[in-house]
């Protein structure tokens, strides 16, 4: 044979399959093909090529080479790169760099056209047809255009027999328009000037280097990667960019400021995007013509052909860790991706993550740094309200402080954000005869209770169901009792207290899609709502000018719990919180409730000392070996069968491969032991930086078989411990 192509499938496979290239079919890396797979022929792409002469065993011929555009080399490597990582199958990463092509391409687009012939029997129907079609800018599909012209779609279909109307059908436009890097971008005050320059002088395009962009909230750090983007476009007429986002909420008023400073819009992904869509995204970042691209974490795995500036933005934000399925924390390999590719990454955040920052003091990172807001607004102030000393009254969860600010607030025109890190109406629904708590079938997690849909809902697992007139474990009749607070109580308590104040709920609950999320902010941000009760959705990265108080309802939540990242994630969202307020020229203030004020976290939170706190936070890390000083991974067993299971993981214990500086622990039960009907088991697993982590968990998988009844997981640098 020729030459012998190893092929990677979108599969659960160990490696890259041979097949043998068929006389003729001159492959090349990346190409796009179909191989027989036992009885059925599937999509794979070419990883390499390689002479096939001496080869001794006979090899399955490729089929044939797919219409599709070629995966680069660089995106093929970060494939391979990102399932070493994650100690998990090359297929994995393969299936979501090629998920663009799973969805079908949008339908093609019937136009209307004239001829120029005269109908042979005029009328006032067909001559209003012509005239409308003489009129539209755009040509129109028959029965479009029927209805523009007020006739019936008999009289346009005579047109089109005569011949005086001819119907064309075009591929569907991807509605995508090249950057215009004349436009002038935004006056940049000094400091953001500073961090441009740094940006600009770090290197070339087309060079590696990583810059951590820290700056206060609405310290303007959008204005500088913007530009920073256009220089990098304007360099170089193939290359693309890649702004990464956390929330959905976010990309909206992202894609909106990225469209006012190119006069174009960027191509979106994310699971929003509907599938025709999708497609014509993927099919255009391949073919080089998106240039500039703005999406969730998945968008690193699109077939980039020159990608030279990757902008993590919110980089801190847990939602850039995938939990499910291939499991990546899309900041990690957007810097991978970026070594691979040659290009530079802007991570970009107010309160960036410990690792960071560890990468940033070791100058691993540049680090840039804005200190203070742009233009006229400054920091708010924050103020911690103890729930011990001003409770609120019974039933409710506003303070005294808290009301009296926000009908201040209310007085002088203002808006106020009450923020409460949870959904629904209640966290807790239990039944006050026999004390059963509500949980959903076959896990451990509580039903949430929802009184705008009537129903009980498990956010882990989507079940949902009515809410019972009868307790189901005791039939006591109406005993079931919501328990603590959640955005509809909150929401419900606001408009007992201001009847006459415009209320409007955040929550990823209540938006159900782009359009409503869309409608919302833009309603916020034109001042067409005084009070707005939100969770993380709002929490983050917008921009209303008018909105000067910030209250945050229920600031223990997340510290409660044994979650190595806790202080972390509290500090960096309630910071993040408190930043919406203030962000024009009239003064803002934070109220923040909470039952222990003395914590750590809310002491350097009032203080404003995000310093002293990130000092304290890493000295208790580096002490433990953990990160960033230390590396974490996590395996999680699970399985329906719980005496099989416990012999499966003491199996699995017996065998851990021995090595210095590792240190594991467990079996034990997950905090959540039961989901969707499956027990679950957790192995955590301490080294120290020195350490090949992947090499020790390969090696420790390798040595077990698994069966077909349990499921085992590896998490790499593990964000959640439930």
């Amino acid at each position: 044979m020729a030459r012998i192509a190893a092929v990677l499938l979108p599969l659960p496979l160990p490696e890259a399959f041979d097949y043998a290239e068929p006389d003729g079919m001159d492959l090349a890396v990346g190409d796009q093909v179909a191989v027989p797979l036992g009885p059925r022929l599937v999509r794979g792409v070419v990883a390499s090529l390689r002479d096939g002469a001496g080869h001794n065993r006979p090899l399955k011929p490729i089929t044939e080479r797919l219409d599709a555009p070629p995966l680069p080399e660089t995106a093929i490597a970060f494939v391979q790169w990102a399932a070493r990582y994650a100690v998990e199958s090359p297929g994995y990463p393969l299936a979501m760099a090629l998920r663009g092509l799973r969805s079908p391409p949008p339908l093609p687009i019937r136009r209307t056209l004239a001829t120029g012939a005269v109908p042979t029997r005029p009328t006032a129907a067909r001559s209003k047809v012509l005239e409308t079609l003489a009129a539209c800018e755009i040509p129109l599909a028959p029965a479009d255009l029927a209805r523009a012209a007020g006739v019936s779609s008999g009289v346009v279909k005579g047109l089109i027999d005569e011949g005086v109307l001819v119907v064309e059908t075009v591929p569907a436009p991807d509605g995508l328009v090249p950057p215009d890097l004349s436009r002038e971008g935004a006056k940049l005050n000094i400091g953001q000037l500073a961090a441009l320059d740094a940006l600009n002088v770090q290197g070339p395009p087309g060079v590696f280097a990583v810059s951590l962009l820290d700056g206060v909230t609405g310290s303007g750090k959008t204005e500088v990667y913007m530009e920073r983007a256009a220089a990098v476009l304007a360099a170089d007429p193939m290359a693309q960019v890649l702004v990464l986002l956390p929330e959905i909420a976010l990309t909206q008023a992202a894609l909106d400021r990225i469209e006012s400073r190119f006069g174009a819009r960027p191509a979106e992904w994310h699971s929003a995007v509907p599938p025709p869509k999708r497609r014509q995204v993927w099919e255009a970042v391949a073919e080089g013509r998106a240039r500039i691209v703005a999406g969730a974490r998945s968008a690193l795995f699109l077939p980039f052909q020159k990608l030279l500036l990757i902008v993590v933005d919110e980089e801190h934000d847990a939602s850039y860790k995938q939990e499910e399925g291939f499991i990546y924390h899309a900041r990690d390999l957007a810097v991978a991706r970026a070594k691979l590719t040659g290009a530079q990454v802007v991570l970009a955040s107010a309160t960036p993550s410990l690792e960071s920052l560890w990468n940033a003091q070791n100058e691993r990172y540049q680090w840039l740094r804005l200190n203070a807001r742009h233009g006229a607004a400054r920091l708010p102030d924050i103020e911690l309200v103890d729930l011990r000393e001003h409770p609120p009254a019974s039933g409710t969860w506003l303070s005294p402080p808290l009301v009296t600010a926000m009908a201040e607030t209310y007085g002088r025109g203002e808006q106020t954000l009450l923020f409460l890190n949870r959904r629904g109406y209640a966290p807790l629904v239990l039944c006050k005869a026999c004390g059963e708590r509500m949980k959903a079938p076959d896990t451990d997690s509580w039903l949430v209770e929802h009184r705008y849909t009537g129903r009980l809902v498990c956010h882990l697992t989507g079940f949902s169901m009515p809410r019972p007139t009868h307790c189901p474990h005791c039939g006591a009749k109406d005993s079931l009792v919501s328990i603590g607070p959640g955005v509809e109580r909150v929401e419900e308590e606001v408009r007992t207290l201001f009847p006459n104040a415009r209320v409007a709920v955040f929550s990823s609950d209540t938006m159900m899609d782009t359009a409503a999320t869309r409608g919302l902010i833009a309603a916020m941000t034109d001042g067409e709502i005084d009070i707005l009760v939100a969770t993380q959705a709002a929490a983050k990265g917008h921009d209303f000018p008018n909105l000067t108080l910030v209250g945050v309802v229920d600031a223990d939540l997340g510290l409660r719990g044994g979650d190595l990242r806790a202080a972390e994630r509290t500090f960096q969202l309630l910071a993040q919180a408190s930043g919406r307020a203030g962000r024009r020229e009239a003064a803002g203030k934070a109220l923040i409730q909470s039952w222990a004020p003395d914590h750590a976290v809310m002491q350097a939170l009032a203080a404003q000392d995000r310093d002293a706190f990130v000092a304290t936070e890493m000295a208790m890390r580096e002490a433990s070996g953990l990160p960033p000083y230390g590396r974490l991974a996590a395996l999680i067993i699970s399985g329906e069968d719980p005496v099989g299971l416990e012999a499966f993981v003491q199996t699995l214990a017996a065998a851990a491969p021995n090595a210095e500086n590792v240190e594991v622990y467990g079996p034990a039960d997950a905090p959540l032991s039961l989901v969707r009907g499956r027990r679950r088991k957790r192995f955590l697993v301490r080294a120290d930086r020195t350490v090949d982590l992947q090499g020790f968990l390969a090696a420790w998988r390798a040595r077990v078989k698994v069966p077909g009844s349990i499921r085992l997981a590896i998490d790499v640098d593990p964000h959640s411990f439930l």
